[in-house]
């Protein structure tokens, strides 16, 4: 009797970890290894004319004999909103245009919601604020709304009852879930392996004064003055955070450069820690992550990578 081959959905590499801590190397040196593409899961390196501030290093992109492909980089003007609905639009977009080119595909980021989003298969919705509905909320307090809510979806993390805007949102999505299934997004079939790359605490937060040290020499002020200057609301930086918010309130503000920097430093430190926090229960809550020494040197770093891709690949294969 011939036995039929099933065909496996396509494996997503994703390499994630706490900033500072290689990740773009890394992802590009096996992107080359298994002729790869990348998507950036970045919130902020989606933005043009964001780039020292977000540390998008496209450089780190030309290799000597190529130019690896990386897609979810510049696709939207400071300024505008974007948001996680949008970001698994896109990646779907240019997860199939991959595909269809024949190549592989690797996921690269630090932004743990956008990555949860994908390798937890996230079904968002584009929905609409209903004013009327959040009208008929307004009696009724916080804990029956979180009651509520747990009986509507499975509360994923806390993030959604933190405040009241955010519990009414998410009562909001869930009604218009009920009433327009159509509406979400639906990621194509894969199967997912996760690769972290893990640093001593103390060599992450020295890493982090050094690149923001060089980062202000290569002009990163000059390029949030230029936000300003054509037109970006202060509003706006200040909503996207460390270096932009720090710096905006320098330019702006009675505030001194030391004030900022120091301010800046204890910032990504914790951001860097809130990273982690965010790994750590992706792993929790079923997400399997193969850690690495990010202190190995790269070439040892691609290899058990990619080693660890094929493995995973061929397995699938069967």
């Amino acid at each position: 009797m011939e036995q039929t081959t099933q065909v496996q959905p396509p494996l997503l590499l994703t390499i994630l970890g706490p900033t500072a801590c290689g990740k773009t190397n890394l992802a590009v040196a096996v992107a080359a290894r298994l002729d790869a593409e990348i998507i950036s899961a970045d919130s902020r390196q989606v933005f043009r004319g964001m780039d020292i501030g977000t540390g998008k290093d496209l450089d780190e992109y030309r290799l000597p004999d190529r130019q690896i492909a990386c897609h979810l980089i510049d696709i939207r003007d400071a300024g505008e909103e974007y948001n996680l609905y949008q970001f698994q639009n896109d990646f779907i977009q240019a997860f199939q245009q991959i595909r269809h080119r024949g190549h592989r595909v690797v996921m690269c980021g630090g932004t743990g919601m956008y990555i949860e989003s994908i390798v937890r298969s996230y079904q968002l919705p584009d929905a609409p604020i209903d004013e009327s509905y959040r009208k008929s909320l307004e009696g009724i307090n916080d804990e029956v709304l979180t009651e509520r809510l747990a009986s509507l979806t499975k509360l994923h993390n806390h993030t959604d009852t933190e405040t009241r805007d955010r519990l009414l949102r998410a009562l909001e999505i869930q009604e218009f879930r009920r009433e327009h299934p159509e509406a979400f997004t639906h990621l194509p079939p894969m199967r997912h392996l996760v690769v972290g790359l893990q640093l001593p605490r103390e060599i992450v937060v020295e890493r982090i004064g050094i690149r923001l040290r060089q980062r202000l020499e290569e002009g990163m002020i000059d390029e949030v003055q230029r936000l300003l200057d054509s037109g970006v609301p202060k509003e706006r930086l200040l909503k996207y955070g460390l270096e932009y918010k720090h710096i905006t309130r320098y330019l702006t503000e009675d505030y001194s450069y030391q004030a900022m920097f120091d301010n800046l430093y204890t910032d990504i430190r914790r951001f860097s820690k809130r990273q982690m926090t965010w790994f750590r229960r992706m792993e929790r809550n079923g997400v399997n992550i193969h850690w690495i020494d990010g202190q190995k040197e790269l070439k040892l770093k691609e290899k058990e990578v990619c080693e660890l891709y094929i493995q995973t690949e061929g397995e699938g294969r069967g």
